[in-house]
C-alpha cells in the first residue's frame, strides 16, 4: 500500500481538473477517438473526469485510485459506462485485461514508480497500449538544483493543509511575473514554455498543478 493511502480524496476533494486541452495535449500523439470500442483503465483517475472524457469514445472506463471513489462519481457525472474503483494501482488486479491503460500524471507519486510501471503493463490485453505521463526534468538546472532539495529537505514534511496554503501563496505570487516578464519574447528564462501554458489555465488548475509539484515525491 502506497504511503499516501488516504490522502487523495483530501487533493480531489478540494482540487479540480476539467482543461481538456491539456490532457489532449497530455495523451498525444494518441488520440481519445481512438479508444473507440475500448476497454480503458484509468490507472489513478483521482475526481474521474479523466475516465468520463475517455467514456465518450470508449465501450467500457474503469478508473482505479486510493480512497477516491465517491469523489470521482460526484466529480465525473458518473457515466454509465464508466466503473470507479478503490484500489492501489501498483498492486491492483482483479483478473481483468484492459485494451488501453492510461496513467496522467500518477507513477511519480507512487513508491516505486518504475515498478508502478512494470505493473501497469501487466494489465494489457495482448497488442494493448500503456500511455504514461509523468513528470520530467522541466528542461533546465532549477527545479533539480533549487527545488527538488527544497521539496526534500522541508515540503515533504508538511502536513497537507499547511501544504496548501503554501502552494496557494506560491501560485498567487507567479501571476505578476508571469503576466508582464514572461509576456516579452524571451524564452532563454526558466520555466518560459511552463509559464506560457499556465496563463491558459484557471487559477484553480495552477493552484492544483504547484500543489501537486510540491507533494510529489519524485519529479526528474
Amino acid at each position: 500500500m502506497q504511503e499516501k493511502h488516504g490522502a487523495w480524496d483530501w487533493q480531489w476533494g478540494r482540487l479540480d481538473n476539467r482543461v481538456e486541452w491539456v490532457l489532449r495535449d497530455w495523451l498525444h500523439p494518441n488520440k481519445p477517438e481512438g479508444f473507440a470500442g475500448k476497454v480503458v483503465l484509468d490507472a489513478g483517475c483521482g475526481p474521474g473526469q479523466h475516465a468520463a472524457f475517455y467514456a465518450r469514445w470508449a465501450d467500457k472506463v474503469v478508473g482505479v485510485d486510493l480512497n477516491t471513489v465517491g469523489v470521482a462519481r460526484d466529480r465525473s457525472g458518473a457515466p454509465p459506462n464508466v466503473e470507479f474503483v478503490d484500489g492501489d494501482i501498483a498492486t491492483f488486479d482483479d483478473g481483468r485485461r484492459f485494451d488501453v491503460v492510461t496513467s496522467i500524471g500518477v507513477v511519480h507519486h507512487t513508491d516505486d514508480p518504475d515498478k508502478t510501471a512494470a505493473h501497469l503493463r501487466t494489465l494489457l490485453k495482448p497488442g494493448g497500449r500503456l500511455i504514461l505521463w509523468v513528470y520530467s526534468k522541466e528542461g533546465n538546472a532549477l527545479n533539480r538544483v533549487l527545488l527538488e532539495p527544497v521539496k526534500t529537505l522541508f515540503l515533504h514534511r508538511l502536513p497537507r493543509p499547511a501544504l496548501m496554503t503554501l502552494a496557494r501563496l506560491a501560485t498567487a505570487a507567479l501571476y505578476p511575473v508571469i503576466y508582464t516578464l514572461y509576456l516579452l519574447p524571451l524564452p532563454f528564462l526558466p520555466f518560459y514554455e511552463y509559464f506560457g501554458n499556465f496563463r491558459r489555465f484557471p487559477f484553480s488548475n495552477n493552484l492544483m498543478n504547484v500543489f501537486d509539484k510540491m507533494n510529489a515525491p519524485q519529479t526528474d
